[in-house]
């Protein structure tokens, strides 16, 4: 039981290498590596069949659980592995150890293979329910936008050049790179150095009147695939309707995430030329909020604009200043001095991040009477073709940037990049390259992780992101509006399958009971017809060569060699695999040396 036993372990083996991968702060992690612990110490002490047969049913079952937990192309690809390996270690148990792991392997894959129909009708018809283990236990450590905007935050995340999102379009076509805009948070609350988040953010973030209950229409026009973060939030281009139903957009223009932000999110949108109905909703009181007796030159300087100027004048002043001060774009400014950082900034250092610009900018127009908020999301992001055509924009954590958005009366929100203006390669050419680090895209590996990257992105928009509002698409058009109808075709699709599934199964029994030392055999009994030696019904392999022989003495060696071989190899004991090829030669030998006979000698028999 060796051959099992290895078997169990090289499956188990790949489901542990895939633990790093999970996420600790769900409760199924943890049950997940309770069951792969203890499947280890039962199959180190298992001794008898039953127990080798308990440890692969063990295997599957954790093959399942890590299917729920990480549903990713790779992951899946090796679960796939286990399940197949698990198997044929059923197999092998059933059968014995003489078969060969070949046969074992194509035998499992013909197992799931008659599987994969019933699978795709209970993928497509069963209804779907939430995932309750994706409630977390706990904050665990991960990297992403914080809510708040505090000196040096986006510039230690830029360091970090770790996945954040992948975006796909069905033009296939990404915006320009000064339109890459991907909005995560907004921040209202403004201590003099500090951008936070209102106190009671959750509850004013009520859902926007147009898309409150409203079915999502239209095909899919961007596909987002984002991956864990920090907050309850998903990033998006502001544009558009999430088709789905269950994303909701904040009257701020966020994306709210309506699962546990631990888990990987896929999700598209429609629609994306329709105006954004939360870019008209009237600025908050805290949008004009400044503290008190903090950075006055700075509430100076807006209140000097705010009394001469109307207020799209004033964001243009505002630009116009921006550019005519020697500010100097740079990820490692240092601290600012002194008890008015900002003022510090605008008017002294004038070396910063996207954070200080955003800062500044948005600080100066609420002195100037302007209704100003900061955004928090990513900005950039790689396009990435791909082999066979297409390809995605790759967003990463060192994408993050930080802008603005004023409200003005006759447009709504409107974006306000002061970065742009102090440099605007930060905005079309994204963050620059470290010395000695080398570009993804020109490295061989990094590109073909990109690639892989791509391919995991098409997966998971064709099957990973079949949510609950697809299966009722699917179901309606297949049913209209009978719904109570679905049981029926339910089974009626099982049926079918089991209908098509088991004659395939018996065919293909049969097809494979006829294996290549039978076939060497017909392929004898052929020749010996075209010479008038035919068996007889019911008659042996021995007694027919015995009795040809006894008609034809010139076959009568030959005859007899060929009965010992064929049952020697099909009724004794198992050979080595070397004898097993000898013996199938020595068939095929017989058969050459019976076929160089004329037809004609028949007549002699």
């Amino acid at each position: 039981m060796s051959g099992q036993r290895r078997l169990q372990w090289v499956a188990l083996g790949l489901l542990a290498a895939l633990l790093p991968a999970i996420d600790t702060g769900m409760p199924l992690s943890w049950g997940a590596i309770c069951l792969i612990t203890l499947t280890a110490l039962k199959l180190r002490e298992a001794h008898s069949r039953s127990e080798l047969r308990r440890a692969s049913l063990l295997i599957l079952v954790i093959t399942g659980v890590m299917a729920a937990l990480l549903p990713g192309l790779g992951p899946s690809l090796i679960q796939l592995l286990t399940t197949l390996l698990a198997l044929s270690s059923l197999l092998s148990l059933e059968l014995g150890s003489a078969v060969q792991l070949r046969t074992l392997l194509a035998r499992s894959l013909r197992l799931l293979g008659a599987a994969l129909p019933l699978v795709l009708v209970l993928f497509l018809l069963v209804p779907r329910v939430g995932p309750l283990w994706t409630v977390p236990m706990g904050q665990t450590a991960r990297t992403g936008l914080s809510d708040q905007l505090d000196t040096g935050s986006i510039a230690d995340l830029v360091a970090v050049d770790t996945p954040a999102a992948r975006i796909s379009f069905t033009n296939e076509e990404p915006p320009p790179p000064e339109s890459r805009y991907w909005r995560v948070l907004t921040l209202h609350s403004f201590d003099g150095q500090r951008w936070e988040r209102l106190p009671n953010e959750d509850n004013l973030n009520a859902l926007l009147p147009q898309t409150a209950g409203e079915p999502p229409t239209g095909s899919r026009e961007q596909f987002w695939l984002a991956e864990p973060m920090l907050l309850p939030v998903l990033p998006w281009s502001g544009q558009g309707q999430p088709l789905d139903p269950e994303l909701r957009i904040s009257p701020d223009g966020v994306l709210l995430n309506n699962r546990p932000p631990i888990e990987r999110r896929a999700y598209g949108f429609t629609n994306l030329s329709a105006p954004a109905a939360w870019k008209l909703q009237p600025p908050r009181e805290a949008a004009l909020e400044l503290p008190v007796g903090i950075n006055p030159r700075l509430q100076a300087l807006g209140r000097e604009w705010k009394d001469t100027l109307p207020p799209a004048d004033r964001v243009a002043v505002a630009q116009r200043w921006f550019r005519s001060q020697p500010f100097r774009y740079t990820t490692q400014p240092g601290l600012l001095p002194g008890p008015d950082p900002v003022d510090a900034f605008l008017f002294d250092t004038r070396t910063g991040f996207c954070e200080h610009f955003a800062s500044g900018f948005t600080a100066l127009m609420r002195a100037a009477g302007v209704p100003a908020r900061i955004v928090l999301g990513y900005q950039g992001g790689d396009w990435v073709p791909q082999v066979g055509g297409g390809g995605y924009l790759d967003v990463r954590q060192s994408d993050a940037h930080a802008w603005s958005e004023v409200w003005l009366a006759d447009q709504g929100w409107v974006l306000v990049d002061p970065t742009a203006w102090v440099s605007p390669l930060r905005i079309t050419a994204g963050q620059p390259i470290s010395a000695g680090q080398t570009p993804r895209q020109f490295s061989p590996l990094g590109w073909a992780l990109l690639q892989w990257r791509g391919i995991d992105l098409r997966w998971t928009g064709w099957v990973m992101s079949f949510n609950r509002q697809d299966q009722m698409a699917l179901i309606e058009r297949l049913l209209g509006k009978r719904h109570e109808w679905l049981g029926a075709l339910l089974v009626a699709a099982l049926a079918l399958c089991l209908g098509l599934v088991l004659p395939l199964m018996h065919w293909s029994q049969r097809r494979r009971d006829t294996d290549g030392l039978r076939r060497e055999l017909d392929h004898c009994l052929q020749r010996l017809r075209l010479l008038g030696l035919e068996p007889r019904p019911g008659e042996d392999l021995g007694s027919f060569c015995r009795r040809a022989g006894q008609q034809r003495p010139d076959l009568a060696c030959a005859l007899d060699e060929l009965a010992c071989t064929y049952l020697r190899q099909r009724f004794g004991p198992a050979l080595p695999q070397d004898q097993r090829q000898a013996s199938r030669k020595r068939l095929r030998q017989l058969r050459q040396q019976l076929g160089a006979l004329p037809a004609a000698s028949s007549s002699q028999a």
